[in-house]
C-alpha cells in the first residue's frame, strides 16, 4: 500500500534549495560546483518560480511541484523527474529525460498528473 505522505511537498533544509526558492539561479549554478554532494530536492516546492538557466544536471527532482514555474530552456535530461508535476509551467525549449514519454509530459502540463517513467524499450 502506498504511503499517503510519500507525495507531500516539503521544505528542504539546505542553502542550495533556499537559493532556488529565492530565484537566484546564477548563484545556485555557481554554488553547486563547490559542494561535495548535491542534496536531494525530491518533493521540493518550486511552484511559480522562475528557474530559467538552471543547471539541472544530476538533480533529484522526483515528486517535486513546478506548477506555474518558468522552466524554459532547462536541460533536465540528466535529472530525476519521476513523480514530478509541471501543471501550467512554461516548458518551451526544455529537454526531458529520455524515459519520460511526451504523453506523460503533456498530461502533467495540462492536468497536473505526476510524470511516470516508461522503462519499456
Amino acid at each position: 500500500m502506498e504511503d499517503p505522505m510519500e507525495h507531500v511537498v516539503r521544505a528542504i533544509d539546505h542553502p542550495l534549495y533556499q537559493t532556488l526558492r529565492d530565484e537566484d539561479v546564477p548563484a545556485f549554478n555557481d554554488a553547486r560546483g563547490r559542494v561535495d554532494a548535491l542534496p536531494s530536492f525530491a518533493h521540493g516546492d518550486f511552484r511559480g518560480l522562475d528557474l530559467r538557466g538552471l543547471d539541472a544536471r544530476d538533480l533529484d527532482l522526483s515528486n517535486a511541484y513546478f506548477r506555474g514555474a518558468d522552466l524554459r530552456g532547462i536541460d533536465f535530461s540528466d535529472s530525476q523527474l519521476e513523480g514530478a508535476s509541471i501543471a501550467g509551467a512554461q516548458i518551451s525549449g526544455c529537454l526531458f529525460p529520455r524515459a519520460l514519454h511526451a504523453d506523460e509530459i503533456v498530461m502533467s502540463l495540462n492536468h497536473g498528473t505526476r510524470m511516470r517513467y516508461n522503462m519499456m524499450k
